[in-house]
Protein backbone atom coordinates (compact mmCIF):
# COMPACT_ATOMS: atom_id res chain seq x y z
CA UNK A 1 0.00 0.00 0.00
CA UNK A 2 1.33 3.38 -0.82
CA UNK A 3 1.23 6.37 1.47
CA UNK A 4 -1.79 8.08 -0.14
CA UNK A 5 -3.85 4.90 0.07
CA UNK A 6 -2.98 4.53 3.77
CA UNK A 7 -3.96 8.13 4.44
CA UNK A 8 -7.24 7.55 2.59
CA UNK A 9 -7.97 4.48 4.69
CA UNK A 10 -7.23 6.34 7.92
CA UNK A 11 -9.47 9.24 6.87
CA UNK A 12 -12.27 6.82 5.94
CA UNK A 13 -11.98 4.98 9.26
CA UNK A 14 -11.95 8.20 11.27
CA UNK A 15 -14.97 9.42 9.31
CA UNK A 16 -16.87 6.24 10.14
CA UNK A 17 -15.91 6.59 13.81
CA UNK A 18 -17.13 10.20 13.83
CA UNK A 19 -20.43 9.18 12.22
CA UNK A 20 -20.85 6.38 14.79
CA UNK A 21 -20.16 8.76 17.68
CA UNK A 22 -22.57 11.32 16.25
CA UNK A 23 -25.25 8.65 15.91
CA UNK A 24 -24.67 7.53 19.52
CA UNK A 25 -24.83 11.10 20.82
CA UNK A 26 -28.05 11.70 18.88
CA UNK A 27 -29.54 8.52 20.34
CA UNK A 28 -28.49 9.57 23.85
CA UNK A 29 -30.16 12.95 23.36
CA UNK A 30 -33.32 11.21 22.16
CA UNK A 31 -33.30 8.89 25.18
CA UNK A 32 -32.76 11.82 27.55
CA UNK A 33 -35.72 13.57 25.95
CA UNK A 34 -37.82 10.45 26.51
CA UNK A 35 -36.66 10.35 30.15
CA UNK A 36 -37.77 13.96 30.56
CA UNK A 37 -41.18 12.95 29.16
CA UNK A 38 -41.39 10.07 31.66
CA UNK A 39 -40.50 12.44 34.48
CA UNK A 40 -43.19 14.86 33.33
CA UNK A 41 -45.77 12.03 33.33
CA UNK A 42 -44.72 11.15 36.89
CA UNK A 43 -44.99 14.77 38.01
CA UNK A 44 -48.38 15.27 36.36
CA UNK A 45 -49.80 12.14 37.93
CA UNK A 46 -48.40 12.96 41.38
CA UNK A 47 -50.16 16.32 41.15
CA UNK A 48 -53.42 14.65 40.12
CA UNK A 49 -53.18 12.25 43.05
CA UNK A 50 -52.55 15.10 45.44
CA UNK A 51 -55.44 17.14 44.12
CA UNK A 52 -57.86 14.23 44.34
CA UNK A 53 -56.62 13.31 47.79
CA UNK A 54 -57.09 16.78 49.29
CA UNK A 55 -60.30 17.72 47.48
CA UNK A 56 -62.37 14.56 47.70
CA UNK A 57 -60.69 11.45 49.09
CA UNK A 58 -58.55 12.54 52.01
CA UNK A 59 -59.03 9.28 53.91
CA UNK A 60 -59.08 6.83 50.94
CA UNK A 61 -55.69 5.76 49.67
CA UNK A 62 -56.15 3.10 46.96
CA UNK A 63 -59.28 3.05 44.83
CA UNK A 64 -59.36 6.55 43.30
CA UNK A 65 -55.63 6.55 42.55
CA UNK A 66 -55.18 3.28 40.67
CA UNK A 67 -54.81 4.97 37.25
CA UNK A 68 -52.20 7.45 38.49
CA UNK A 69 -50.31 4.82 40.48
CA UNK A 70 -50.13 2.60 37.40
CA UNK A 71 -49.02 5.50 35.18
CA UNK A 72 -46.27 6.45 37.62
CA UNK A 73 -45.11 2.83 37.91
CA UNK A 74 -44.99 2.46 34.11
CA UNK A 75 -43.20 5.78 33.63
CA UNK A 76 -40.60 4.86 36.26
CA UNK A 77 -39.98 1.53 34.53
CA UNK A 78 -39.64 3.37 31.22
CA UNK A 79 -37.24 5.86 32.77
CA UNK A 80 -35.07 3.07 34.20
CA UNK A 81 -34.98 1.23 30.85
CA UNK A 82 -34.01 4.39 28.98
CA UNK A 83 -31.33 5.23 31.53
CA UNK A 84 -29.90 1.72 31.13
CA UNK A 85 -29.74 2.25 27.35
CA UNK A 86 -27.86 5.51 27.87
CA UNK A 87 -25.34 3.79 30.14
CA UNK A 88 -24.91 1.01 27.57
CA UNK A 89 -24.32 3.54 24.78
CA UNK A 90 -21.79 5.44 26.90
CA UNK A 91 -19.74 2.24 27.27
CA UNK A 92 -19.40 1.92 23.48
Amino acid sequence: MDFIEKVGNVISEKGREAVDKTRILAEIMSLKSQIATCQEVIKKNYLEIGKLYYEEYRDVEDAPFEKQREAITNARKGEEELQAKIEELKRM
